[in-house]
């Protein structure tokens, strides 16, 4: 009989032929060596599971499932998942290779912790580094005082103990796109978590991605979803609603359009670098020339960089 492993990676997979070789390569080299690779095909129709069986692994293991969404294939491999401690990661995010190490030493020396995120450098679908995301919040303290609105992790950054999760009930499959942030609203007032400083893995700004940029959405979504996160409860009328919402807006040019204005908002705000600013949202435009937002971001690229930090927090 195998011995248990320690960790779960977590990974869940849709359609992620284009990275998922980088993603299983960056985990397979992690310096901490008791772990399985949980790998969820969510239905994939592309090559990922031709890619994925390409790897000569016995950490890796496979659940194929009909497409039933992230948040349901998060469950399926938690249900399944041998190990005490979970580390979620995504198909096309890469891991620094002493991530699961840091992040298991912190919570076996200190197991009053439930919950560990950490900073995350992102990068563009060429792999390019764009900005470095810090942690809203690091300290328990911190995150508790966090307002409903604002999720406290970067989701493929966590590491937690799976108890935590499924006495929680697991990820609520009504939460279309934000079943992470729905989760920490409901299990942080009984779980002490924190994020450490260093950025632990690389995260893909991906237009192919299932999430786009926030002020993107309508504004009936973002009403449905700081209502159910302000109640800590969804309903299934709503979670149709907000799917139905979200899959209208999944056609690639709708999500090009964001990912190219995304990157321009962090090319200004994260990391000022305002000739590449330009370059993406003149890409955005091209692509909804009707988006007034877009022009805006274009004239403020050209603004300095103090101007458009007070111009972004106000």
């Amino acid at each position: 009989m195998k011995t248990a492993p320690e960790i779960t990676v977590l990974m869940p997979a849709y359609n992620a032929g284009k990275y998922i070789a980088e993603a299983i390569t960056s985990v397979l080299k992690q310096s901490f060596r008791n772990f399985e690779l949980l790998i969820v095909n969510d239905g994939s129709t592309d090559d990922t599971v031709k890619i994925i069986g390409s790897f000569n692994d016995p950490r890796i293991v496979v659940i194929h499932q009909e497409n039933k969404g992230i948040a349901a294939a998060l469950n399926s491999g938690l249900e399944k998942s041998r190990a005490p401690y979970i580390a979620r990661f995504d198909a096309d995010d890469i891991c620094n290779r002493d991530r699961l190490k840091i992040q298991y030493d912190f919570i076996t020396a200190y197991p009053e912790y439930d919950i560990i995120g950490s900073a995350a450098d992102y990068l563009d679908v060429e792999g390019c580094y764009i900005f470095t995301q810090h942690p809203v919040a690091h300290l328990n303290e911190e995150i508790q005082a966090l307002k409903y609105t604002v999720c406290p992790f970067i989701h493929s950054s966590v590491f937690y103990k799976k108890e935590v999760i499924l006495s929680n009930g697991g990820y609520n499959e009504h939460a279309y796109t934000f079943e992470d942030h729905f989760l920490w609203v409901n299990i942080l007032q009984h779980a002490k978590a924190c994020n450490l400083s260093k950025a632990l893995i690389k995260v893909r700004l991906n237009p192919e991605s299932i999430t786009i940029d926030e002020k993107w959405r309508t504004r009936k979504f973002r009403k449905i979803k700081y209502s159910t996160l302000k109640n800590q409860r969804i309903t299934a009328a709503e979670g149709l609603e907000l799917q139905e919402i979200g899959e209208s807006q999944y056609l690639p040019k709708i999500k090009e359009g964001a990912y190219y204005a995304l990157c321009c908002k962090k090319f200004l705000v994260n990391n000022y670098q305002p000739e590449k600013a330009r370059w993406h949202v003149t890409k955005a435009i091209e692509l909804h020339p009707l988006r007034i937002d877009n022009y805006l971001l274009y004239a403020i690229s050209y603004f300095p960089e103090n101007f458009i930090n007070w111009f972004y927090k106000l």
